[in-house]
């Protein structure tokens, strides 16, 4: 028999979760570096600044107390728009938290509403504010590139921008489904994939026209006209016209076939069987429309938009997007949010004539015209579609919504990590920030300390820190550690960033009692201090913990949750640490020790180079023969000598 609650259970009951909400934001926000928000509410003189608001078109900038920019959005009334966040009631959490914080609110007054639009995606893709919807991908997509105004063209991947002579198909999400493209046209049509440099200096065939993925080229084992067919039938491809190469690869190999011309015909037959082979693997192919299809699914403040690429009829794939919900504002303003910036935020971005959306947009009308004044293409923004292009928007739609599952599993099995870590450790609360150190050098050579930040959502990765450790003993690990965590932790103490709940560093008792006198040297304090020795075995799953608070030792099950939070974080501080000082090492070897010397620039080292050929050359030389370069004086040349000779 089930309990019925009371009306008064149900007020408790919701203004209980109520608090747990503003409490997950307040912390969401301490992690995005936002000033906390002031008691006693809003500290904004809203009522006064209302008063003078303009009614025109235009954008708004909403700043803390620390002038630290919150919000930026537009409106084609400002006074209209700017006073909804003002009001008494009907706001949920999230705004809340925001308005909590106003202390500045900036307004630009535009002609139009479309002004306004495009002003405010430049104004987030430069400022970033923490309670927009955030679009992290600038990166410029891959194409498949066809040269032109040649003999032999080529066929190779391209990416950024579109200088070169030929013709651009794509844009692919990503480099596998280009490979994937370009592995198959070199089993099947043969066009050469070389760079210019080596095809024109060949002497003999390469590999790749012994194992048959080229039909050689650049040593003329194939006619110009018959390369040229090859060509065409890899542009016809690449145009989604596979059924029209089918019927014309059908037609000559029985006209080989007649001809007695069987190795001929098998190559056509093989060349069918490939085309076929692919077109089984396609789930939905039908003409040439270029079509991206956007659908987002949103669960638990968690959400996800999957945009799926069509070009040429054809599925070129697909990518997931995962943009903080940071006010709860509902699918169809995320999704409007999101085109916006998507489109807009990125001028070298491919836009097709049509996309499609699984949720009316709120601005549909306004962001056509705003994509067509900023980017001078006619887009269409269709929600109710029919036939295939439903079918489309269906996988996207799975797709979103299989993915927000996945999402949700992860945090939440990371969330139960941080529960179960309280617990261990008897904190008071959920660890909000996790902070790991960790050393890698080469035999001492250019340490590099990393440092990585997680919460209960994930890594943390834009508080992420390297730090080139200089002016020590090479091989010091303990005097590297102490260098990082001085450098880290002062300007945190001077207001620069967030203390963590739980540092971990990675090694044993040495590497912990250095960071206690650190962190007791700085005065800071309330942070859990832990060290995550490898054990007698170095294996994973024997980490011993040594606390720093209370001495002791944990040797945790190789299968408890709250080890694998911290194997998880030790071993991605590993992983940033030895990046970074891999990236310094071979900066190191790629420059010149000609870049030590005072005085020798790049014009004067190129000058030394071009006299002497080489640095061997420049070390052997003596102080006159340097004074002879252009450039170099007899007392630049003196230092330049002693440089390479000192004792």
């Amino acid at each position: 028999m089930t309990e019925k609650r009371s009306p008064k259970k149900k007020e408790l009951s919701k203004k209980r979760a109520e608090e747990i909400t503003a409490r997950k934001v307040e912390a969401r926000a301490s992690a995005d570096g936002i000033a906390p928000a002031p008691e006693g509410g809003c500290q904004f003189d809203h009522k006064s600044f209302l008063k003078q608001l303009t009614q025109r078109p235009g954008i708004y900038q909403m700043y803390d107390a620390d002038g630290k920019i919150l919000y930026v959005g537009k409106a084609k009334n400002l006074k209209n728009r700017v006073s909804s966040y003002f009001r008494s009631s009907g706001l949920n959490n999230k705004t809340m938290a925001l308005v909590a914080r106003i202390a500045r609110v900036d307004v630009t007054v535009t002609h139009t509403e479309v002004e306004a639009l495009i002003l405010e995606q430049n104004l987030i893709k430069a400022q970033r504010p923490p309670f927009n919807i955030l679009l992290r991908d600038d990166k410029s997509y891959p194409y498949v590139f066809l040269s032109s105004g040649e003999d032999y063209p080529r066929v190779a991947m391209h990416r950024g921008a579109k200088r070169k002579k030929g013709e651009y198909f794509g844009p692919f999400p990503n480099v596998m489904a280009v490979k994937e493209s370009l592995s198959f046209l070199q089993k099947t049509f043969k066009v050469r994939q070389c760079e210019d440099s080596v095809f024109k200096n060949r002497s003999r065939p390469c590999l790749q026209y012994q194992i048959k993925r080229c039909d050689g080229p650049c040593v003329e084992a194939i006619s110009k006209e018959n390369y040229a067919e090859e060509v065409r039938h890899t542009k016809m491809f690449l145009q989604g016209e596979s059924d029209e190469i089918l019927e014309e690869l059908a037609d000559r190999m029985e006209k080989a076939s007649m001809d007695l011309q069987f190795e001929q015909a098998a190559v056509y037959r093989d060349q069918i069987s490939a085309l076929r082979s692919l077109q089984s693997q396609r789930v939905v192919e039908s003409g040439n429309a270029n079509v991206d299809v956007i659908a987002i699914a949103i669960e638990r403040n968690v959400c996800c938009i999957h945009l799926l690429y069509i070009r040429q009829g054809r599925i070129l794939g697909s990518k997931s997007y995962y943009p903080k919900d940071n006010l709860a504002a509902g699918p169809e303003v995320m999704l409007n949010d999101f085109v916006g910036q998507y489109y807009l935020g990125n001028k070298g971005r491919d836009v097709p004539r049509d996309v499609i959306l699984s949720h009316p947009l709120p601005d549909a009308e306004l962001l056509s015209e705003a994509i067509k004044e900023s980017l001078g293409k006619n887009i269409q923004l269709r929600h109710s579609v029919r036939s295939e292009r439903q079918n489309w928007l269906q996988l996207a739609m799975s797709a979103a919504e299989q993915n927000l599952k996945s999402q949700l599993a992860r945090k939440q099995n990371l969330q139960q990590r941080f529960e179960l870590l309280q617990e261990r450790l008897n904190l008071e609360s959920i660890p909000q920030r996790i902070e790991c150190f960790d050393i890698s050098h080469s035999s001492g050579e250019l340490t590099v300390a990393s440092c990585v930040v997680f919460g209960p959502e994930g890594a943390i990765k834009s508080d992420y820190r390297r730090f080139n450790i200089d002016g020590i003993t090479g091989g010091d690990d303990y005097a590297a550690m102490e260098q990082a965590l001085s450098r880290r932790y002062s300007r945190i103490q001077e207001g620069e960033g967030v203390l963590p709940d739980i540092l971990l560093i990675d090694g044993g008792k040495g590497q912990l009692n250095q960071a206690k006198a650190v962190l007791g040297e700085l005065g800071v304090q309330n942070v859990t201090m832990i060290g995550v020795a490898k054990g007698t075995t170095r294996k994973a799953g024997f980490e011993v913990l040594h606390m720093a608070d209370t001495g002791e030792e944990w040797v945790l099950d190789a299968t408890s949750p709250e080890l694998h939070l911290i194997q998880q974080v030790r071993d991605e501080a590993h992983r940033f640490a030895v990046t970074g000082h891999k990236a310094r090492r071979d900066k190191k070897r790629r420059s010149s020790s000609l870049e030590d010397i005072p005085g020798v620039g790049a014009k004067r080292r190129r000058e030394l180079l071009r006299h002497f050929g080489g640095l061997p050359q420049i070390k052997g030389a003596s102080a006159d023969d340097l004074a002879k370069v252009e450039g170099i004086s007899k007392k630049l040349a003196a230092e330049i000598y002693g440089h390479f000779h000192a004792e």
